[in-house]
């Protein structure tokens, strides 16, 4: 059987001759790296002309420590935006998550690892039931998630009774420091980000995934059902939202219902600013990593000049909007 295959110029998908086909809507070319960290270096060394305490060990170490939930949600959206989805619940998901361990903790007696276990696995069948509907009904997946947005969060208001519940202790080793001031939060984030690079550039399951967004008909006609591929996306993206919220106790010892408000427009932004494109079929997982530094970068610089919130959102929502007209003038540019 063929494999689809996504055109270098962004086109249509093609079906390959040979198993050896490889998808190149993935690679989103070494001037668009280049570029990302370009503009990283130039944010860096704004701000460290504007604040002296900014080129600091401890800026930084603070910024790594701090961003791992926005990275392994970030690698998620990465793999939907990819397909041609959005998901727009993932911070209510989180929340959720979140919700479900301090139940299990602390109503039910459960220990770290099977309360997180159940958590992660709460927010996977919510990722589920997105995709599955989705995918059943087709109705656009904007919609579907929109619905799951309010319900997650009420099943979390539910859950804990709209109060913080208080956790303690028992998922510090997540953010304690292990060496280098680096905590295994940030260490697990990374692997987790190598890791879906790897099957996004180098497995079948990938290139089905790059093919279904850049024209799922022809992956269809090459004899491969998208369906199961777009819910187990859907499903992923609910699994690292629930990582991301074992990582946000570790860091308050508490779950909040409220967790995650308005997040989603955070890792939205870190997948776009990395190039990935909102019209499916073409993006990078290091590329997002990069969109979630210069996004992390910016909100710890603006923080350290004193810049007020409004300042700090009008700033934020420029520099995605930017990022937007970007991908839309390299999506055009390739088409022509």
């Amino acid at each position: 059987m063929t494999e689809p295959t996504a055109r270098p110029d962004g086109g249509p998908a093609i079906i390959g001759d040979a198993p050896s086909a490889r998808p190149t809507g993935t690679r989103l070319g070494l001037s668009n790296y280049l570029g990302l960290a370009g503009a990283l270096a130039a944010m860096i060394a704004l701000f460290s002309a504007l604040s002296s305490h900014f080129l600091t060990y401890e800026t930084f170490s603070t910024i790594a420590n701090q961003i791992p939930d926005l990275v392994v949600m970030s690698v998620g959206m990465t793999f939907v935006l990819i397909i041609a989805g959005i998901d727009l619940s993932v911070g209510s998901v989180l929340a959720l998550a979140a919700s479900v361990v301090s139940v299990a903790a602390l109503k039910w007696g459960w220990g770290p690892v099977p309360a997180a276990l159940i958590g992660m696995a709460a927010a996977a069948l919510t990722g589920s039931v997105t995709g599955a509907v989705t995918v059943g009904w087709r109705i656009p997946s904007f919609i579907v998630s929109l619905g799951v947005l309010e319900a997650a969060r009420g099943v979390a208001y539910q859950l804990t009774n709209s109060r913080t519940s208080y956790i303690g202790d028992a998922f510090d080793f997540l953010s304690n420091p292990i060496a280098v001031g680096i905590s295994p939060s940030f260490v697990i984030a990374v692997v987790v980000m190598i890791a879906a690079q790897l099957v996004l550039t180098r497995t079948v399951f990938g290139r089905h995934l790059i093919g279904i967004g850049t024209n799922e008909e022809a992956v269809r006609l090459a004899g491969v059902d998208p369906r199961p591929y777009k819910v187990a996306v859907f499903a992923l993206m609910g699994a690292l939202s629930g990582l991301a919220a074992l990582f946000q106790i570790s860091r308050l010892e508490a779950a909040d219902p409220n967790a995650g408000v308005g997040l989603e427009l955070q890792v939205i932004a870190a997948v776009v600013i990395g190039g990935t494109s909102l019209m499916g079929g073409r993006g990078s997982v290091i590329s997002t990593f990069f969109g979630v530094l210069i996004i992390s970068v910016l909100a710890a610089g603006l923080a350290q000049i004193g810049a007020n919130e409004p300042t700090k959102r009008i700033i934020t929502g420029a520099v995605i909007v930017v990022a937007v007209v970007l991908d839309t003038y390299r999506s055009r540019r390739t088409r022509g």
